[in-house]
């Protein structure tokens, strides 16, 4: 089933490339023409990867995994933000940090910083401390927050990233390789499709151009993470009948065995009944005394 059609595409400013002469020649095989010395992308071919891409993105999120978000354009950050917030996967839109995926480990003491100062933050220690001390923890945790407190959930490395703009985010795009994570991305004219997974042609310029397929992504990880719900329930169902056919089929066993037993016990009294009353019928009756009359 398609996820958009090509009016939607066509609306939001899909299929305006970059000016010729910016162009990467890796993408000829999406691009449909040139007008005024611009790049038309062919948007046949981008709904093609548009499926292609959120019919993968939606079997990661199926099965528990991270999608990280990477999106640091100025006109790309708010609305991937309030996209991806939807779905409650990890983004970044501030400032992509060296070795974030390389040096995974030096991040995440990062984030259990911001966890220990929100902690000391309730203590009677804070409150004692002075104005300034005070002032410098506030704007420490502030600094944390606006460029790590959206992967604060982020425990273990994500099994994809989604990127707006691979030449921007160049850094990002080789630790993912380095890691062999897969890549997600809105490649324009002016990039290169071949340094990513699941290149998706596309003007990553219009903010417009950019919410619809992060728009599309996202449905598609909710999707996903309906399915895998589903599943979890139909599973939990399933354990409990098969835990009520256990116990009823135990149960039965139980009767059945009593029942036997019973069996097996009045099978044994029963003889032994019968030879006691064998042995009385077959028992000599004792001869009467008789009496004798006087005078006879």
């Amino acid at each position: 089933m398609a996820r958009t059609n090509f009016d939607q595409l066509l609306d939001a400013g899909v299929h305006f490339g970059h000016l010729k002469r910016k162009w990467n020649p890796n993408m000829a095989p999406y691009i449909f023409m040139e007008r005024n010395g611009i790049h038309i992308i062919d948007l046949y071919k981008t709904a093609a990867k548009i499926d292609e891409a959120a019919a993968a993105i939606k079997q990661i999120a199926k099965s528990g995994k991270k999608v990280l978000f990477v999106a640091t354009k100025k006109q790309a950050k708010d609305l991937v933000a309030d996209r991806v917030g939807t779905v409650n996967m990890p983004y970044v839109t501030e400032r992509w940090p060296g070795g974030m995926l390389t040096n995974f480990a030096t991040i995440r003491k990062a984030v259990r910083k911001m966890a220990s100062i929100d902690k000391m933050m309730t203590t009677n220690t804070y409150k004692s401390l002075s104005k300034r001390e005070r002032l410098q923890i506030t704007r420490e945790r502030a600094k944390l927050e606006k460029n790590l407190g959206s992967i604060s959930d982020l425990n273990r490395l994500p099994s994809a990233l989604f990127i707006v703009d691979i030449n921007k985010e160049h850094i990002a795009v080789a630790e993912a390789k380095k890691l062999n994570i897969p890549t997600f991305a809105i490649v324009d004219t002016n990039s290169n499709p071949k340094a990513v997974d699941f290149p998706i042609p596309a003007n990553d310029d219009a903010s417009k151009s950019i919410d619809l397929i992060t728009k599309i992504m996202c449905d598609a990880i909710a999707e996903g993470l309906a399915e895998r719900k589903l599943d979890k329930d139909k599973k939990a169902d399933e354990d409990v009948a098969q835990k009520e056919v256990k116990v009823k089929s135990e149960t039965i066993t139980q009767i059945e065995d009593q029942q036997d037993a019973e069996i097996e016990k009045g099978s044994k009294a029963r003889p032994a009944a019968e030879t006691k009353e064998g042995e009385k019928k077959a028992a000599p009756k004792r001869p009467r005394k008789t009496v004798s009359k006087k005078g006879e």
